[in-house]
């Protein structure tokens, strides 16, 4: 089975064209960031990640992703430490769901998918991008959150302009119309696309 990644900076637009994909072509998406939040609950890694940063880091049973956020963001050690922990398991988790999905393809939709070099898992990576003002207004729309963090968060990821070369396809995202006609291409494109990995 063919492995397409999916990427983008904050408020591209990503999910909305993964969900996509899903609705119109039955095709099955991993979202990365939804299952490694839900991988972090897990005794295994909950036991990690208080060894990393604290009791504090849990509000009960739930992940206090707030105090995470203030820890980790401002120091490049810590986060890479608690990639170190969650990145495995997110990792380990989509080999085994992939296996379980019968269809042509699947997408791994991931935020920082160049980033922590798991691009190399996939047969194909599709880029979504965005101009940064529509991304920021997307986001403030979307989250409570000022454009300063916005812009904090978005320093931390790749510029799409070194991205865009590692990309197999490239989705401009800020006419939804557009970008579907984008989607049935790529689509096709990936049905009749070899295996690369």
């Amino acid at each position: 089975m063919k492995i397409v990644g999916i990427t983008g900076g904050i408020g591209s637009g990503k999910s909305t064209i993964a969900a996509y994909f899903n609705s119109e072509y039955n095709i099955p998406v991993y979202y990365s960031d939804a299952e490694a939040k839900k991988l972090m609950v897990s005794p295994d890694l909950r036991t990690q990640i208080i060894d990393l940063l604290g009791v504090a880091a849990y509000n009960g049973n739930d992940l206090d992703r707030k105090f995470v956020a203030s820890k980790v963001f401002n120091d490049a050690q810590l986060l890479e430490a608690l990639n170190a922990i969650v990145h495995p398991a997110v990792g380990e988790h989509f080999i085994k769901w992939s296996r379980s999905q019968d269809a042509p393809y699947v997408l791994k939709e991931a935020a920082i998918l160049f980033e922590n070099n798991t691009e190399t898992l996939c047969d194909y990576v599709i880029l979504v991008t965005a101009p940064e003002e529509v991304r920021i207004n997307r986001v403030l729309e979307r989250d409570q959150t000022t454009e300063a963090e916005i812009k904090s968060r978005m320093d931390k990821q790749w510029k799409d302009s070194k991205k865009i070369p590692l990309a197999d396809f490239v989705i401009e995202n800020t006419d939804l119309e557009f970008s579907k006609k984008m989607v049935s291409k790529i689509h096709s494109q990936l049905l009749a696309a070899p295996i690369n990995t």
